[in-house]
């Protein structure tokens, strides 16, 4: 009975992901001209070899033949046989590249292209071909030497014993892809022993109960052979012994230790239909497949974590810890009376306490370290940084740091964007560093720490930092702003988010297309965070970027308007006021602004955007929330504040539909659902009734 492998993918995929990892790290911290440490070489290796095997279970040909090449490079790198040059270290890279393509078309389901595996196999073979430091320990017999002839080859009869333990299939392996690949080593014999298959009824359908006796007629090796049975030689028990080649007949020993059975041959490749590879797709068909495909791309793949055994210890003793306090309060609802009330709030209190702590240590186990997002920077800034003709030397500080999984995935991009700015805009050429008394080499820092209940990831460089003069120029030249009267170098850095800014003075693929900065801020300020800019001209820059710590819970303000009630984030809270009438304005299309020391904030009353009553009419009688959102101010007109506490996200669109202005939704203590304010979402409903109230006066 065959096992649908197929629900070992995702597993594997990710194991194969991780593998990369290891080995673009590796290489991106060789120094060619150095002498290389034997077990970074040995990591490599290894991360290769288990792609390979693991590809090999799986039937995915492509990447078993690709990968082969790599491992075969790398063997005779670790054997000494053949030097690491920058060009092999180059190759290896883009291998790495090719191959996360390859399985993020496998997760989806779409044909390999070999458009960027097949300059890079060509390399690979090119240098297996050209023997240059290729393995080769034995010398060519010179022409008085006696020898063998150039065309006569030494053939083996292996034969093999192969018997698998019984949980084998359960890890992937599967017995008949290894006698495929034994059969492209010569004639092969296999011969099934079925003593051990039990009756019927007694099957169980995921072990393994047959062994094999194996005659393999090559030219290979005993280690080629054993090779083959690397990814299992610890699942198995197996022996490899020699005979003779002069009979004309092989005659292997019977393995069936019942003379009434005989052994039955097993199948092998040339009676059973291997996989077959894909035919060649037009380039146009796969490309409007893949875009197709795009949307099914994101749910196809499951997505899943790793938990540290200690973190799944702590929630079973805690769960433990809330079945004996639940109990304990099943047994006094048993005849309650008051005599039993200490004890009732004694267990109350318990149960708080249990169920906090289970809150807390069930947030840990979305938690990663911020490794995971700083990982892909070093290889990132080794090519950059060569391709631009810069120097650039990166610093990695706080990376055990620990963030939570789903904004660890949406703040890669803007990272990624903000680091090849400084690449770009940030450093200075070489030349350039020396004549302002520098360095020749850039230094680019990363570093993450925990400041309140909020991560900071830094992005500094020690470039020439941002000219005040020029951003405000490029500005006032694009028509972002008329003048800097009044502004602070502050404000003015801040001009760099605006859409369609850049002072590129022409259009890389790096940057300068004046896109991308506003883009960074928007997606931060999603994640309900927000960045800062802190630079000196000359000296370097440094981006603040400011995140909670998860998605899933949020500290929030309640507010009442009305009979509803409110959550407004903190984070997003500027102050909150008693107004003062005199200080109140009417401007155009029924906007009234607060003026609040130097600042006018628009006053937005809540129950007119969402349509429902409130308790006061006269502003001087409300209070005034002032948040800020998408860079600007405004006041939240309430009701009431009530209390802040910790609220558990739930998606409205998920459950019910998007409604602009909320972001989501919570329940309260007495079972209440609350409404949580999405401020930037509020302000853009704002604008667009006072647009519509000026359309309609002015028609």
């Amino acid at each position: 009975m065959s096992i649908d492998l197929e629900q070992f993918h995702q597993v594997f995929f990710e194991e194969s992901l991780e593998n990369l990892d290891v080995v673009e790290q590796a290489l991106v911290e060789i120094d060619v001209d150095a002498a290389v440490d034997a077990e970074v070489i040995n990591s490599i290796f290894r991360a290769a070899h288990s792609i390979k095997g693991g590809s090999g279970t799986f039937g995915f040909t492509e990447v078993t033949e690709f990968t082969h090449l790599m491992e075969t490079l790398l063997d005779e790198v670790r054997d000494g046989d053949r030097n690491l040059t920058q060009e092999l270290v180059d190759a290896l890279l883009k291998s790495c590249d090719c191959l996360r393509d390859w399985f993020d078309c496998l997760q989806t389901k779409q044909p390999l292209s070999t458009e960027q595996s097949q300059p890079i196999v060509a390399i690979f073979q090119a240098m297996l071909n050209d023997g240059d430091g290729a393995a080769s320990s034995q010398t060519p017999a010179s022409a008085d030497e006696p020898g063998p002839a150039q065309d006569e080859v030494k053939s083996h009869l292996w034969q093999i014993h192969f018997k698998p333990q019984p949980d084998i299939l359960m890890t992937g392996n599967e017995p008949l892809r290894l006698f495929r690949q034994l059969e492209q080593m010569g004639k092969v014999t296999v011969y099934a022993n079925v003593d051990n298959i039990p009756e019927f009824n007694m099957l169980t359908p995921d072990e393994c109960y047959i062994s094999w006796a194996i005659d393999l007629e090559t030219e290979s090796q005993k280690s080629d052979v054993e090779e083959v049975f690397e990814w299992v030689i610890d699942e198995c028990e197996l022996t490899i012994t020699e005979a003779s080649t002069q009979q004309d007949t092989p005659t292997p020993k019977p393995v069936s230790e019942n003379p009434d059975k005989t052994p039955a041959p097993t199948p092998t490749a040339e009676n059973t239909p291997a996989s077959t590879k894909t035919d060649p797709v037009p380039k146009k068909q796969q490309a409007a497949k893949a875009a197709a495909a795009k949307p099914a791309a994101a749910n196809s793949a499951a997505s899943s974590i790793r938990v540290g055994i200690d973190k799944v210890d702590n929630l079973i003793n805690l769960v433990g810890e809330l079945v004996i306090t639940q109990s304990m309060l099943s047994e006094l609802g048993n005849n309650f009376d008051m005599s039993k009330i200490e004890r009732l709030s004694s267990g109350l209190e318990q149960l708080l306490q249990n169920t906090k702590e289970l809150q807390e240590n069930v947030m840990q186990i979305r938690m990663l370290p911020i490794s995971f997002a700083f990982n892909r920077f070093p290889r990132m800034i080794r090519d950059l940084s060569v391709k631009i003709g810069k120097k650039v030397d990166l610093q990695i500080h706080g990376e055990n740091t620990e963030l939570d999984k789903t904004v660890m995935e949406k703040i890669g991009d803007p990272l990624v964007h903000l680091v090849r700015n400084a690449i770009d805009h940030g450093i200075e050429s070489a030349d350039d560093r020396i004549a302002a008394g520098k360095s020749e080499q850039g230094t680019i820092k990363l570093d993450a720490y925990h400041k309140g209940g909020n991560i900071v990831i830094e992005i500094a460089d020690d470039g020439k930092g941002i000219d005040a003069e020029v951003i405000a120029g490029k500005a006032i030249e694009k028509g972002i702003i008329a003048d800097t009267n009044g502004m602070t170098d502050g404000q003015i850095y801040e001009l760099i988010f605006e859409p369609g800014f850049s002072t590129a003075a022409e259009v890389s693929d790096i940057s300068g297309r004046g896109v991308g900065m506003d883009v960074v801020r928007r997606n931060i300020k999603s994640l309900g965070g927000r960045i800062d800019i802190e630079s000196e001209k000359g000296k370097g820059s440094i981006f603040r970027v400011h995140l909670p710590l998860t998605l899933a819970i949020l500290d929030g303000q309640l507010i009442r308007v009305g009979q509803e009630v409110y959550i407004i984030p903190l984070v997003a809270i500027v102050e909150s006021l008693q107004i003062k009438p005199e200080l109140v304005k009417h401007v155009s299309g029924n906007m009234t602004v607060y003026r609040l020391r130097e600042d006018n904030v628009p006053i937005i009353p809540i129950n007119q955007e969402f349509g429902i009553s409130s308790d006061n009419t006269e502003l001087e009688n409300n209070l005034l929330v002032v948040v800020e959102g998408e860079g600007s101010k405004v006041g939240l007109l309430v009701d009431d504040l009530l209390a802040q506490q910790q609220v558990v996200i739930k998606s409205l669109e998920t459950n019910y539909k998007r409604v602009q202005g909320i972001s989501g939704a919570t329940i309260l203590g007495d079972g209440s659902v609350a409404m949580i304010i999405d401020v930037p979402g509020l302000i853009a409903m704002s604008a667009d009734r006072i647009r519509l109230n000026d359309q309609e006066h002015a028609a």
